[in-house]
């Protein structure tokens, strides 16, 4: 028996995806031309006459309630209640119930309301497996998933990695697809709060990286260097664009650094592209006033820290026989 009622249900399929990103997530809406936009996490998916499509995967609807299940993989209840603004509630673990809102509400006064995709029940084996054959360390992995870092959702079975804030409440989540190049992030994520490792508190150091999988590349090539990958602080900055001002600093980099004072020094592993080289300059200058000591440490080699890895670990087999 469904808990909406009919007329409930019929103003829910009557929302347009357009307005609901206008009223939820404004930040997610990049405006292509006239009344055509696309999304800043998928730019092949376009909105456009009350209508949207994801090229790159095939799949469309015209209503936010088909977006919601269909790319952001939320059950129907959850999909219907987060429109209606009665909230929904979080996998248990990883949050808690969210504060009901509606789609009138001023955003101002809105919050983020994080809804992560349901996690599977078993042993996450298509994520490990898929974090393995991009050269990650098994025990990074293990300790992600013991410190609900990191699971494997249900419908999708996509990587899920979770920020949180500093009163241990989820926050944001990045997905990583374990088949194909899907990637994407839960409704309602806010990037002030990344996906982190920070085993220490008062950390001193913070290495700084664009994704997760550059993040976890890093804690892998410093245990193969049989250093303690767990002293320093480990930040991604859930990807970086290219800026139109100059001295721009990530907001999950000012909320870190705001959450954890004793840092002082900072390691930029950014890209080795246009975009990346950009952001370490707009870091750089941004922070240039602040008591910090930063560091530009881009790959040795390859575009980003994950191609480093699997270089090393290649060179390493071949040096070997």
């Amino acid at each position: 028996m469904s808990i909406y009622s009919t007329a409930e249900l019929q103003s829910v399929r009557a929302v347009d995806l357009l307005s609901f990103l206008k009223q939820n997530e404004p930040q997610e809406l990049v405006h292509i031309a006239s009344n055509t936009y696309c999304t800043r996490t998928h730019d092949s998916l376009k909105i456009s006459n009350g209508m949207w499509y994801w090229f790159s995967q095939g799949i469309g609807g015209r209503s936010a309630l088909d977006y919601l299940i269909k790319v952001k993989e939320m059950s129907f209840p959850d999909a219907v209640g987060l429109i209606l603004g009665k909230g929904t509630s979080a996998p248990l673990g990883y949050g808690a119930r969210l504060p009901p809102t509606s789609l009138s509400q001023p955003e101002k006064e809105r919050e983020h309301r994080l809804v992560l995709p349901e996690p599977q029940e078993d042993k996450p084996i298509l994520v490990i497996n898929y974090l393995t054959g991009r050269g990650i360390a098994p025990c990074v992995i293990d300790y992600c998933i013991e410190h609900k870092l990191l699971y494997e959702s249900k419908e999708y079975h996509n990587a899920v990695f979770v920020g949180y804030d500093a009163g241990g409440v989820a926050r944001y989540a990045a997905l990583r697809g374990t088949v194909g190049n899907f990637k994407g992030e839960a409704t309602g994520s806010d990037k002030h709060y990344s996906f982190s490792i920070c085993a220490k508190s008062d950390s001193a150091t913070v290495h700084v990286f664009e994704s997760a999988i550059d993040l976890l590349s890093y804690a892998t090539l410093e245990y193969r260097a049989h250093r303690d990958w767990q002293r320093d602080a480990l930040l991604s900055l859930a990807g970086v664009f290219k800026q139109k001002r100059e001295k721009v600093v990530p907001v999950a980099l000012s909320q870190f650094l705001a959450d954890h004072p004793s840092v002082r020094t900072l390691c930029l592993h950014l890209d080795n592209d246009e975009i990346g080289r950009s952001a370490t300059k707009g870091i750089m200058e941004g922070l240039a006033d602040k008591p910090y000591r930063i560091i530009d440490c881009p790959p040795r080699c390859g575009k980003d820290v994950n191609d480093q890895l699997r270089w090393e670990k290649f060179r390493s087999r071949r040096d070997a026989r």
